[in-house]
């Protein structure tokens, strides 16, 4: 158990040796009480002063001390400190003999094992309690514990003008009453201690500094006072004093809850001597080194409000932060009221400007039991004359007094500012919010509770305050604007509206990113093809923010161009990353935002689904693989070689094709649904996995099962999802036919074609049609190569005609002269149809033409 520091030789509990005239010093009384109010020590001090041996009071309650009348209330003020760490009262406790004991206490917090406190409680001894002298004191030793016969330290000796040399009828005081008045009156912390080392006197300083009176410490050492290391190094130094080591320095102090050198203190240790040059006491004096001590604590509270202030991407919250650091270490109120428009430009005018300012308190700040002039988020008007204007306009703080003619007109105007001024604000500063060449808004900070006024440092601290909170403010803003502006680019680059098609029904989700680093480049996309097929793109773009939103776009179109021209998925995905190359190279240079601007390490996905054949052909680029959900409900990833990211150069791609059941289900992803903090990848794609495999009756429920099942919180990377059920375009909507490289076959054509919308109900549609078949079979016969293959392919509204054969020649409009004989077939083409283009495959190609059927027609 932890005690008091003893001097060298001294037992625990006995009284401290003195190198005065011998005698046995009376001893402090000390006890330990633990949480629960046992007595846990009892100290030689505290059986002279009260009669009970240890063995009778440790293991008790303490109440039991009390005098009978004086329990209750004593035991309320025990439990009011119950919060504090130290507490001092005059307590009637109640001697073994049944008398009634008065005396001042003193408790200290301390640890005992662990995390356990306990209350240790002194009391001097000297003194006669209920006018009776204890045993063992001398009976003419003064209340602070002087030896009979001898003058207390440091106090007079007969209080009267005539102890000094005054000037006859001068009315001056004599010097004995004006050192008295000295003592008590320094500015210093000034205290004596007798040869004991136990305080005999203290001036107002020392009271103060501690919070306690001087007959509450008088008779205890100043480690009983103040426990803390100073105290035990300052008793030493005093020790050392009365053994003649002569004066000694300490820059320290100590303080109510115990302080050390860092708090600015300087403190002296001199010796008291008498005439004769024995040393009769030590008087301590210390003051506070109170300019360096206020830079100190200047550059300590700057120093944490680097880390207290721009906390979040709150504008709010980084103003509340600014007044709860400001408040109660630089001022006793604090309030920041934000423009609603930040002003930018122009430099600071020593006008005021023409008209009110409109803000709004954003965040407001007192010292407990002071309610602010106006809550948080209350509009807030200052007129043109104000301080505040004034200072907005200069664009630098100032300082007022409450007397100020400025601080008065404001109050004759604003009654925010009358409310300021009546709760006895005496001290005003109005500092401007300003970053990067915008002005934010105002601090006002004031002074009620603290005497002292602002000066010139405090408004310096509260302009760097202010500055860290602005530049955190304009940040936030600058952050939100950006952002915003890049969700706005990023929404209008992901497709609007999914596009009518009959091959697949299709969902999608897209989720931008939760944390400060904005919305990244993921993006998907549905691209109806020839032949009533359908690809489907979906893609990560490396980084975040507006230019990874641009390269995204850059990439989206160039993938939409690409699959316009009917390439396989590798040879899109080579030419994509060919076009990634070009992009970086053109950004210039090889650093990072070169390349993440450019879209180097770019994942990309791409199928192409066909309802004729039911097969998918995919290719990726270091994109994460589909999964395939078969109707009766299996999972599993489709196999499709990695493939490197784009941007890489020189490496190969690689097609694969599956066939995929009628009602099959594909999931194409990026990989933020897959990177969530709260669990590892096998435990996301099991998650992924079931969410796939429930039945439901939509896709939208389908990824919001899927979202809902992966993610905990908001992603900390973009989402992409494209969900697709496939259909099938069976044998009765296809019809083809295999014709002879003969020019004759073309009337045969245009029967087949003919008789064939007959049976489909489109005989609307057969002039054009005849047409079509007509020039897209001749031409193959004219400059192609068998075999040769007429198909009609009939598609909800769209009736689409293909002509394939060997030859990888593809035919080109061109506009005829007017004697020309050919050449205006394909324009013909062109002219009727809705679209039309080339398709090569491996061996030939396929030239087809789509049409547009009328809203009546069967489909």
């Amino acid at each position: 158990m932890e005690r008091l520091p003893t001097h060298p030789g001294e037992r625990p509990h006995e009284s401290d040796a003195s190198p005065g005239p011998a005698r046995t010093a009376p001893p402090t009384a000390t006890a330990a009480v633990d949480a629960r109010g046992i007595v846990t020590e009892w100290s030689e001090g505290a059986r002279q002063l009260l009669g009970y041996p240890p063995s009778e009071v440790v293991g008790q309650p303490a109440a039991r001390l009390l005098a009978d009348d004086a329990g209750a209330a004593s035991a309320e003020a025990l439990r009011d400190a119950a919060g504090q760490e130290r507490w001092s009262g005059t307590v009637a406790l109640r001697h073994r003999d049944g008398r009634r004991v008065r005396r001042e206490l003193l408790a200290h917090r301390r640890m005992a094992d662990g995390p356990v406190t306990e209350w240790l409680v002194v009391s001097a001894v000297t003194g006669a309690p209920e006018g009776e002298t204890p045993a063992g004191t001398p009976g003419g030793e003064a209340a602070g514990g002087a030896t009979s016969g001898s003058e207390a330290p440091g106090s007079e000796s007969s209080g009267s003008e005539s102890s000094g040399s005054g000037t006859p009828g001068s009315g001056t005081p004599g010097s004995g009453l004006l050192g008295e008045w000295a003592f008590l009156q320094s500015p210093c912390v000034l205290a004596v201690f007798d040869t004991d080392l136990r305080l005999v006197r203290a001036n107002a300083g020392m009271e103060q500094v501690l919070s306690l009176t001087e007959d509450q410490m008088r008779g205890l050492r100043l480690p009983e006072i103040v426990p803390h290391p100073v105290s035990d190094e300052a008793e030493a130094k005093m020790r050392r004093v009365l053994e003649g080591g002569g004066p000694q320095h300490l820059r320290a102090g100590a303080g109510p809850a115990g302080t050390g050198a860092e708090d600015g203190w300087s403190t002296s240790l001199v010796p008291l001597k008498d005439p004769a040059g024995r040393v009769r006491a030590v008087c301590l004096a210390a003051h506070q080194r109170l300019q360096e001590h206020l830079a100190r604590q200047r550059m300590l509270l700057l120093s944490e409000a680097s880390a207290s202030i721009g906390t979040t991407a709150d504008s709010g919250r980084t103003a509340q932060e600014l007044a709860d650091i400001a408040v109660p270490r630089l001022a006793d109120f604090a309030a920041v009221d934000l423009l609603d428009a930040p002003r930018h430009g122009g430099e600071p005018s020593p006008a005021a400007p023409a008209g009110p300012l409109a803000m709004t308190r954003t965040a407001v700040r007192s010292v407990p039991g002071d309610g602010p002039p106006a809550a948080a988020g209350a509009k807030t008007r200052y007129p043109a004359l104000s301080p505040v204007a004034r200072c907005l306009a200069q664009g630098h703080g100032a300082l007022y007094d409450a007397a100020e003619p400025d601080l008065v007109r404001w109050a004759r105007q604003d009654p925010e500012a009358a409310r300021l001024l009546g709760s006895g604000t005496h001290s005003v500063m109005v500092v401007p919010m300003r970053a990067h060449g915008a002005t934010l808004g105002v601090a006002l900070f004031g002074r009620h509770r603290r005497a002292e006024p602002f000066e010139a440092d405090d408004l310096w601290l509260a302009e760097e305050l202010t500055a860290k909170a602005a530049v955190s403010i304009h940040t936030t803003r600058r952050d939100s604007r950006e952002h915003t502006s890049t969700m706005t680019l990023q929404r209008s680059l992901l497709p609007q509206t999914l596009p009518d098609q009959g091959a697949l029904d299709i969902a999608t989700r897209y989720l931008p990113a939760g944390t400060r680093a904005g919305v990244g480049g993921d993006w998907f996309d549905v691209i109806p093809l020839s032949g009533a097929r359908v690809a489907l793109v979906v893609g990560d773009v490396v980084g975040h923010g507006i230019r990874a939103s641009a390269t995204m776009g850059r990439l989206r179109t160039a993938v939409r161009t690409l699959a316009d021209v009917d390439l396989p998925p590798d040879e899109l995905l080579t030419h994509l990353d060919d076009l990634v190359l070009r992009l970086s190279a053109d950004e210039g240079g090889t650093d990072g935002a070169a390349e993440s601007a450019g879209g180097i390490g770019t994942t990309c996905l791409y199928a192409v689904y066909d309802p004729v054949s039911r097969r998918c052909a995919l290719a990726r680029a270091g994109h994460p693989p589909p999964a395939a959900v078969t109707p009766d409900g299996a999972v599993r990833f489709l196999d499709v070689p990695a493939g490197p990211p784009l941007g890489l150069g020189g490496l190969p791609f690689e097609t694969v094709e599956t066939e995929l059941p009628e009602g099959s289900l594909l999931a194409l992803y990026t990989d933020g649904l897959l990177a969530a903090r709260d669990h590892d990848i096998d435990e996301a794609l099991d998650k992924m996995f079931a969410a796939l495999a429930r039945p439901a009756k939509t896709l939208d429920t389908v990824c919001d099962r899927v979202l809902t099942a992966m993610l905990t919180h908001r992603p900390d990377d973009d989402i992409a999802l494209l969900v697709a059920r496939t259909r099938v375009l069976h044998a009765d909507r296809v019809a083809a036919w295999d014709l002879a490289s003969d020019p004759a076959v073309v009337a045969r054509a245009r029967k087949h074609a003919t008789e064939q919308l007959t049976a489909w109900g489109l005989d609307d549609a057969a002039f054009i049609t005849e047409l079509t078949v007509s020039e897209l079979v001749t031409n193959a016969i004219r400059y192609g190569r068998p075999p040769i293959q007429l198909r009609l392919i009939h598609e909800d509204s769209t009736l689409t005609c293909e002509v394939f054969d060997s030859s990888s020649t593809a035919p080109h409009m061109r506009r005829a002269r007017t004697f020309d004989e050919g050449g205006r077939g394909l324009l013909l083409v062109g002219q009727l149809a809705r679209r039309w283009g080339t398709r090569h495959a491996l061996t030939g190609k396929t030239v087809w033409a789509e049409q547009s059927l009328s809203p009546g027609s069967p489909g």
